[in-house]
C-alpha cells in the first residue's frame, strides 16, 4: 500500500523528472518535424531539380544538347562520359514545393565529354541556357542558340521569361558546381 507521505513525494524523485523531460523533449521534436520550413522546402526543390537536370543531361546523348555542330571525338567503341554543371535559374509553376509538379526548368549547362586521357582544357564541351521540359519522360532539352537571322540575345529573349533572360545574360555555374563538376570530370576521364 502507498502511503500518504510517500506519494506527496513523488516530486523529488529523479526518475519522474527525467521521464517528465524525455516527454516535452520528444514533444517538442515532433513538433518541429511536422511543422514546415517553406525555405528549407525551396533550398531542397532547387536542390533536386538540379540532380534532375544533371542526371537528364549527362544521359543524354550529346547531340540533344550540342551546340554548333560540335561532337566528340570517338577513338574507341565505347561511349565517353558526360559530365554537367548545371545552375537553375527558375523553375514554372514557380509556387510548385514538389519536383512532380515542376512542369519547366529554366537554367544553364556546361557539359564536358570526358574521352580517355583528355585534360578538361582541350575536351569538347557543351555549354549555355537551357530549358528543360519535365512533364515528358525523359525531360526534353532545348537549348538557346543563335540563327542565321537571330543573334543570341534576341532568341534567348524569345525562349525565357524576362526574369531568367536577364539571368541568363549574367550568370552561367556558381564556383562550387564548377569545382565538382571538374572533379567529376577528372576522375571520368581517367585524370
Amino acid at each position: 500500500m502507498i502511503s500518504r507521505e510517500h506519494f506527496a513525494g513523488w516530486h523529488r524523485n529523479r526518475f519522474v523528472w527525467v521521464t517528465v523531460i524525455l516527454l516535452v523533449v520528444s514533444a517538442a521534436a515532433v513538433v518541429l518535424l511536422n511543422r514546415a520550413d517553406p525555405e528549407a522546402e525551396a533550398a531542397d526543390l532547387q536542390g533536386q531539380i538540379m540532380a534532375r537536370m544533371r542526371t537528364t543531361l549527362e544521359q543524354a546523348d550529346p547531340g540533344q544538347h550540342n551546340h554548333a555542330g560540335h561532337t566528340a571525338q570517338q577513338v574507341t567503341t565505347e561511349k565517353p562520359a558526360v559530365i554537367c554543371g548545371v545552375r537553375v535559374y527558375g523553375y514554372e509553376p514557380a509556387e510548385v514545393t514538389a519536383l512532380a509538379d515542376v512542369r519547366t526548368v529554366y537554367g544553364f549547362h556546361l557539359c564536358g565529354v570526358a574521352e580517355q586521357r583528355r585534360p578538361w582544357d582541350v575536351a569538347v564541351k557543351l555549354a549555355g541556357p537551357v530549358i528543360m521540359d519535365m512533364s515528358t519522360s525523359p525531360p526534353g532539352i532545348q537549348v538557346v542558340e543563335a540563327t542565321a537571322d537571330v543573334m543570341f540575345t534576341d532568341r534567348l529573349r524569345e525562349m525565357f521569361p524576362e526574369k531568367y533572360a536577364e539571368l541568363a545574360l549574367k550568370e552561367a555555374l556558381t564556383a562550387s558546381e564548377m569545382a565538382d563538376q571538374r572533379r567529376r570530370y577528372d576522375a571520368a576521364a581517367g585524370l
